[in-house]
């Protein structure tokens, strides 16, 4: 037998008949979905008060239907619809298809988000909408929406971390905010983590007016109470007092000083003509096959240069010790160390999905973008690092019991 096809499994034959234009199908569609709403609303209050509507089971049951209110919800459907939201005599019943509050249905928020998680202001965010759903909102319900990640982030910043992560980077980037009516730098602290199962994890993100060490400590600090016990190696910038800060709060951790950092760092007393040769021989250094032979070449490389440059060679000689850690561990665990890549990656992907906004408004809504940046980027760090297995066996060697898996 030919099976029907799916109109005719819903309505009768001829049904749509009666309809004369797009409009009237609409208005009876719109009619419909206003009337299945409101039922479903009302089998959600036969729940919530144990019984139905005009049943005896009801008589002194302490609570009782008190009429409704109504309530014009945005949809993507149907536009605009003014719902009857049924209210209960103790003003405890909570719908969950229609959630207090709400005014705009679930699937337009979750697309507000993820458009202004990609970097799209509310004012594009509400001509966006208007394009694809045909709804007129204003900036402010598209900032009200975007608000309530707040909660979320709020409760990521505060969650509990691991006891212990095998590497930490730290460092900062630079926004500009609007505060007391002019626009000023403040720089983003931002910490990554790599766990015991070789993914690396954003532990948090704070906003101060300038990067310091003090403050790092209070970062750190903060970290600690979250439940982080101990950091294996800490691979930072040269911010002075920054290794101080971390031994205070973490005094077992190694701290390996990012050589990308200290090499840009060095090349701000170079002239241009001499650049190149200067990082050729500069490599020689770093790229050593162990401690003791790129403290020699360092020697040779301070006789080449430092009559035209000796505040570069300066600057590798007081930090020598921090940036030399590296060269205590295998080439596979160098890698991950040597550098703290792993978190201007990361500031990249954030400023990437932030460029559109040249500046905030204010530190919330800083805060917003940024953490909406954080989610979407760590998305995609779904695998360990490259040699895992590898480089989890040579920490399990060098750290013995400090590793926790």
């Amino acid at each position: 037998m030919q099976s029907k096809n799916k109109d005719e499994q819903l309505f009768p034959k001829g049904f749509f008949k009666q309809f004369k234009d797009k409009d009237s199908f609409q208005h009876y569609f719109n009619s419909i979905f206003k009337q299945g709403i409101e039922e479903m609303l009302q089998g959600e209050m036969d729940e919530h008060l144990g019984y139905h509507k005009h049943t005896t089971e009801g008589y002194n049951s302490g609570n009782s239907r008190n009429g409704s209110f109504s309530k014009t919800v945005t949809t993507e459907n149907v536009g605009d619809v003014i719902l009857n939201i049924p209210r209960d005599r103790n003003g405890q019943f909570e719908p969950q298809i229609i959630p207090k509050g709400e005014t705009i249905s679930a699937k337009i928020q979750e697309a507000i988000l993820g458009m202004y998680s990609r970097g799209m202001t509310t004012s594009d965010v509400r001509k966006q909408v208007e394009a694809v759903y045909g709804l007129e909102i204003s900036e402010t319900t598209v900032s009200n929406i975007t608000e309530r990640i707040m909660d979320s982030a709020r409760e990521w910043q505060q969650r509990t971390l691991e006891p212990v992560y095998f590497a930490v980077w730290m460092d900062g980037i630079v926004i500009k905010i609007r505060e007391d009516k002019k626009v000023i730098n403040k720089c983003v602290y931002i910490v990554i983590g790599l766990k015991p199962d070789g993914l690396k994890e954003v532990l948090g993100f704070w906003i101060e007016k300038t990067e310091s060490a003090a403050f790092w400590m209070t970062v750190l600090t903060e970290l600690k109470a979250r439940g982080l016990q101990d950091i294996l190696i800490a691979c930072t910038d040269n911010l002075k007092g920054f290794t101080q800060a971390i031994s205070a709060v973490f005094p077992e951790a190694v701290t390996q000083l990012c050589i990308v950092h200290q090499i840009r760092n060095s090349c701000k007393f170079v002239v241009y003509k001499d650049r190149r040769d200067f990082c050729k021989d500069l490599k020689v250094v770093y790229t050593a096959i162990n401690k003791e032979i790129a403290l020699e070449e360092l020697e040779k490389f301070k006789q080449k240069w430092q009559r035209k440059y000796k505040y570069a060679i300066t600057s590798w000689e007081e930090n020598w010790d921090n940036l030399s850690n590296y060269f205590e561990y295998p080439l596979e665990l160098r890698k991950i160390i040597y550098t703290t890549n792993a978190i201007e990656n990361l500031n990249r992907g954030i400023r990437k999905y932030t460029k559109t906004k040249t500046q905030f408004p204010n530190e919330n809504a800083a805060s917003k973008s940024i953490y909406l940046s954080i989610k979407n980027i760590e998305e995609a760090w779904t695998q360990p690092i490259p040699n895992w297995g590898l480089i989890l066996h040579q920490y399990l060697i060098i750290f013995e019991s400090r590793c926790r898996l």
